[in-house]
């Protein structure tokens, strides 16, 4: 069995597997001093290897929300749009889980896919993307704790192939019906579920807390994205031109390949003893119970936000799934503080300045997600642009996310820089980005300000991301890196799904009823307003926070002059 303790090769033995035995009540954490990091012992040749098939997670993922039925949204009559679950991935995923071209050029398959199987009805279509999301944004929140049990290669490699399967039933039910390509979608997520928060703590347990390699790394990791992004876009609306199942297999065959070079260029973790295990025993290393209850609550929250603007706030099928969501969230958290020995989040970590950073992160990633979602729909619905084209538009994204990916590394690498400045200028750029698309007039030329936006975003989203998990990963346990990282994702994806849950019911009661173009065009650039709020949130609370952080400084130097 694969170590708990990641990438981090422990000297003693003394401590073998706490967690999984019945009288454990503590895992003892290797210093630095008595580990070795695998990073140090990498060539420079194995360590490109090596990030660059980790970061195949980060860009394997968004490549397929790209390449998936994700813009649904743009052929959905405005009262649809919440049954669409934003809380992707995508960064990271939405699912965490959705990036800069998430919605890119998925148009085209999603019209083939309903044709091929005499499917019209948008409610039916949008299970296509429900199934996927969901699975994607819920179980990213227990999948970094599987990673520190069984391993974080384990998992990834077990990601990667479970993502290639299910891609390839996917696109097999063209040969089948309706209903199995539901199902293979909703089993799909669970891949790029398992894939990110163990890709992310392969990273952060293979680099030292506070290295600059580390922080660079994690920058390139946010890099790959938006390359993802555009090339899922961009080659999914060709392979769709020929036959839909093609733009699913080649996914499928590649993530193939991937599992296989994970598992031949991803360091062996230390290999440890098997010892003897009671059922009990994995319940309380996994905190099942908790797991159950924070899945459930997640499930039920994300149902009742989306489908809020369709049915309304006021509806049973609304207010009922909120209210059980809140109160087992309730319970979650009793759960976790008062009665697991293992608890899925690290409330140890859960500092003033972590605290910070994930409100600062929320309002940023929920700002990503309507500017995404309205630009798309802006483009496509009133200009009247093809797919590709659109897809094409957003290139400008992969250049600038990489310059972003680029300062972003050496401000918190080299010039250590704090993550709570770093997370201000993303939020500036997330402000400055919705801003510049919210007033674009209609027929403005591209080169205007939705080209100046394509360049701005991407720092908003490459800060903001390596600095939130740079500051988990080096807060938690080396034992804990998966926990962390599945906290920033999970954070990232709910971001997401809250924000464009709140732009979309402020589009359905400014639009209303009509259809009407100029309608239409009032309702997407209300909800791009509701992005302009919640980015200035998110600038607020990071200027309120670095205040007090400079105050408290000022306080510590005082003290300090009068005890001398």
């Amino acid at each position: 069995m694969a170590d708990k303790e990641g990438l981090v090769l422990p000297v003693s033995e003394r401590d073998t597997h706490n967690a999984l035995s019945d009288n454990s009540t503590a895992v003892k954490e290797p210093s630095i001093a008595e580990s070795v990091w695998i990073s140090s012992s990498m060539s420079k040749t194995r360590e490109m290897l090596f990030v660059g098939t980790v970061c195949m997670a980060q860009f394997c993922t968004r490549t397929f929300c790209a390449l998936s039925p994700s813009r649904l949204v743009t052929m959905l009559p405005s009262c649809h749009l919440a049954i669409l679950p934003f809380s992707h991935s995508n960064m990271v995923t939405n699912l965490r889980l959705y990036t800069e071209a998430a919605y890119m050029g998925t148009l085209v398959l999603l019209r083939k896919i309903g044709r091929s199987f005499g499917v019209a009805d948008p409610a039916q279509l949008a299970w296509l993307v429900a199934g996927y999301s969901l699975t994607v944004g819920t179980f990213i929140l227990i999948s970094g704790r599987l990673g520190d049990i069984f391993g974080y290669k384990t998992m990834l490699i077990v990601g990667f192939a479970w993502f290639s399967l299910w891609s390839l039933v996917s696109g097999l039910s063209v040969y089948s019906d309706f209903t199995l390509a539901v199902f293979s979608r909703v089993l799909q997520g669970i891949g790029p579920a398992l894939c990110l928060p163990n890709a992310l703590a392969i990273l952060g347990s293979a680099y030292p807390p506070g290295s600059h390699r580390k922080a660079m790394v994690f920058a390139c990791f946010g890099a790959v994205a938006p390359i993802g992004g555009v090339c899922g876009g961009v080659f999914g609306s060709l392979l769709a031109m020929a036959w839909w199942p093609w733009a699913l297999w080649a996914m499928a065959i590649w993530l193939a390949v991937l599992a296989v070079a994970a598992y031949l260029i991803i360091p062996k973790p230390p290999q440890r003893k098997e010892e003897p295990r009671s059922l009990r025993a994995w319940i309380v290393a996994l905190d099942a119970p908790a797991a159950v209850v924070g899945v459930t609550a997640l499930i039920l929250f994300n149902f009742a936000w989306t489908q809020a603007p369709i049915s309304g706030w006021r509806t049973p099928t609304v207010i009922v799934p909120l209210i059980l969501g809140l109160l087992l969230f309730a319970g979650f958290a009793y759960m976790e503080l008062k009665m697991s020995e293992h608890p899925l989040l690290p409330f140890d970590a859960f500092k003033p300045d972590i605290c910070f950073v994930l409100a600062a992160l929320v309002c940023g990633w929920a700002t990503f997600g309507i500017w995404t979602l309205y630009l798309v729909q802006i483009l496509e619905d009133v200009r009247g642009l093809s797919p590709v084209l659109t897809s094409v538009y957003f290139a400008p994204v992969v250049f600038a996310g990489a310059v972003a990916a680029f300062i972003t590394g050496k401000l918190l690498g080299p010039l250590q820089v704090r993550p709570a400045l770093v997370m201000m200028m993303a939020l500036t750029a997330f402000t400055i980005g919705i801003i510049l698309t919210s007033f674009a007039p209609v027929h403005q030329i591209y080169w205007g300000q939705i080209f100046v936006s394509m360049l701005v975003m991407p720092f908003g989203m490459d800060m903001s991301f390596p600095a939130a998990t740079l500051t988990l990963s080096n807060a938690v346990a080396k034992q804990h890196q998966g926990i962390g990282a599945s906290l920033v994702n999970t954070v990232v994806n709910y971001g997401i799904a809250l924000g464009v849950g709140i732009a979309g019911t402020v589009e359905v009661n400014v639009r209303g009823s009509s259809d009407s173009s100029d309608d239409r065009f009032d309702g997407f650039r209300s909800g791009l307003y509701t992005g302009i709020g919640l980015a200035g949130v998110g600038m607020a609370t990071c200027v309120v926070f670095l205040f007090k952080r400079h105050n408290v400084h000022q306080d510590a130097q005082a003290v300090n002059l009068c005890s001398h």
